[in-house]
């Protein structure tokens, strides 16, 4: 009987102590199938990207003569834009974000073109009317932008050393990207530029805490199986492309655009200029949202943007 006792007994207390962990251990499965979904979801959505439509808006719908153009990337696969002549012998790359194509960058290229700046506008590969596979964590940027600018370069009345990038969102992300890679590149206006790789944002823990720092490692798995899936090279860090492209002897001059209403704009920008060489300038614009700023701000978005691109191409270095 009183083995009996003692056995039953047993039973319970093993009986409650499993009452008691099931609830967090199914919390613990739960959190863990939805981080390795969310991870792994991103990261098939960014390397499994559908192709954006390019849409029938021209430049010439903004009153803008341009012409259609084509030209390999970097690596050789064929990408399409259009292209608007210089008149000052400088010319400008503009680069769109993701799930967009060039004609979410005609009002740019409007104002570009005004103050007689040619204008490249093209569809990044698997956009559009591009060739390729997209990616839309933006790492063949380098790649394409090199394309872009052996077109300009190749272009009557482009002057060398006169050639700019300006990206919006992950067209921001990957001009600074080239910039570092391409001592060609002599400005880059980058909007709404956030990451690219878990490094970029290494300021997360100081900002947010414990928080932030969980965050960072959530990326750096997300990023992990983005590499798995994509065959595009992992590139570097922001701001060690900042680094390199303003360490030169002929370095390159980078204005940062953040929305005034997304603080990780700024804390991003502000990360990045932190090894720019006091080359990187960072222009907050009050409530606007993502990529927003033309349309917020448009006076002082020509006036900025313009001063800076003169400024920074005024042809000391050809």
């Amino acid at each position: 009987m009183r083995r009996e006792a003692t056995s039953s007994c047993g039973r319970r207390v093993l009986a409650s102590i499993r009452r008691r962990w099931w609830t967090p251990a199914v919390l613990l499965v739960l959190v863990a199938t939805f981080l390795s979904v969310w991870t792994l979801g991103q990261a098939v959505a960014a390397a499994y990207a559908p192709r954006p439509e390019l849409g029938e808006r021209t430049p010439a719908d903004l009153g803008v003569a341009f012409r259609d153009v084509t030209f390999p990337s970097g690596d050789g696969v064929e990408l399409a834009g259009w292209y608007v002549p210089t008149r000052n012998g400088a010319a400008v790359a503009l680069m769109h974000g993701a799930g967009s194509t060039r004609s979410g960058e005609l009002e740019h290229a409007a104002v570009l073109a005004e103050h007689g700046y040619g204008v490249l506008l093209f569809d990044a590969r698997g956009h559009g009317e591009s060739q390729g596979r997209s990616m839309d964590f933006g790492w063949y940027g380098e790649a394409d932008a090199s394309g872009a600018v052996d077109f300009l370069a190749g272009e009557p009345g482009v002057a060398a050393g006169r050639i700019a990038l300006v990206g919006t969102s992950m067209g921001g992300e990957q001009a600074i990207g080239a910039a570092g890679a391409d001592r060609r590149v002599a400005a880059v206006v980058a909007e709404g530029a956030t990451n690219r790789v878990a490094a970029d944002k290494g300021y997360l823990e100081a900002a947010y805490g414990a928080r932030g720092a969980v965050q960072q490692r959530i990326d750096a798995v997300t990023y992990w199986f983005t590499d798995l899936l994509s065959d595009a090279p992992r590139p570097l860090p922001l701001r060690d492309s900042v680094s390199i492209a303003t360490s030169r002897s002929d370095p390159t001059a980078f204005l940062l655009i953040a929305a005034g209403d997304r603080r990780d704009e700024s804390l991003a920008a502000d990360y990045v200029q932190q090894r720019g060489n006091g080359l990187v300038q960072i222009w907050t614009v009050p409530e606007a949202g993502h990529t927003e700023a033309l349309e917020t701000a448009p006076d002082e978005w020509e006036e900025r943007v313009l001063d800076f691109l003169d400024d920074s191409l005024d042809g000391r270095r050809w």
